[in-house]
């Protein structure tokens, strides 16, 4: 994919105020346009299949869909776009799960004054973007990690599983939970025993503590 002489973006962050600094930024520059915002990981799906941009930036912690759950279903169902993930979080889980999720960069809030643009850009041209301050230190440790035989910790849940896990930590109900993944009520129930099971856990107080300690949700 060829850059294009003007880069479209989609900015998704659940604060406002966020949201602003970033087409503010963006606005700035020669090459870059803000087409659509968007409040939360299912807003930023709907609206980058509305508006086609070039690429989407999305805050990793958003309320319905996740970033990285909203970045999966970007690369599957929109896979041309570029995608860029925002975050307060420098933690190795995020950084990995950003990776997997398809997203080509990573930029730190505290960083974006000084790392957006040049991130933009790196997207744009095929290249990966990693916050230059932590990136080496992450990767170094985890590769010492492996090479010491320790186990990489692994997601039990599936894509779809942390989905339902992450509305039942909101506390929506079963039904509201299968309005929102168009699913039937049975399936959501379903999903939830599964998802007991596989953490070992008895009701919605655990699974929202292992929610928030995932990133899932805000606590």
């Amino acid at each position: 994919m060829t850059t294009p002489v003007k880069t479209g973006v989609l900015v998704a962050d659940d604060h406002a105020v966020v949201r602003h600094g970033v087409r503010s930024i963006l606005s700035a520059q020669p090459d870059f346009e803000v087409l659509a915002e968007a409040a939360d990981g299912a807003e930023a799906v709907a609206m980058a299949r509305a508006h086609e941009p070039n690429l989407a930036i999305l805050d990793v912690s958003m309320p319905r869909l996740t970033g990285l759950q909203a970045a999966r279903e970007l690369s599957r169902r929109l896979p041309q776009i570029r995608l860029l993930m925002l975050s307060i979080h420098d933690e190795e889980q995020y950084f990995f799960e950003a990776l997997r999720a398809g997203a080509s960069g990573y930029v730190l809030k505290s960083a974006v004054d000084r790392d957006l643009v040049e991130a933009c850009r790196a997207t744009m041209r095929g290249e990966s973007f990693l916050y230059p301050d932590a990136a080496a230190a992450l990767v170094k440790d985890r590769l010492a990690r492996a090479a010491a035989g320790e186990e990489v910790p692994v997601d039990p849940l599936t894509p779809r599983e942390a989905e339902v896990l992450k509305l039942i930590a909101e506390a929506h109900t079963n039904q509201q939970i299968a309005d929102l993944l168009v699913i039937s009520p049975k399936t959501v129930e379903n999903h939830r025993a599964r998802i007991l099971d596989k953490l070992g856990m008895r009701d919605r107080v655990e699974l929202t503590r292992y929610a928030i300690r995932r990133g899932l949700v805000q606590p």
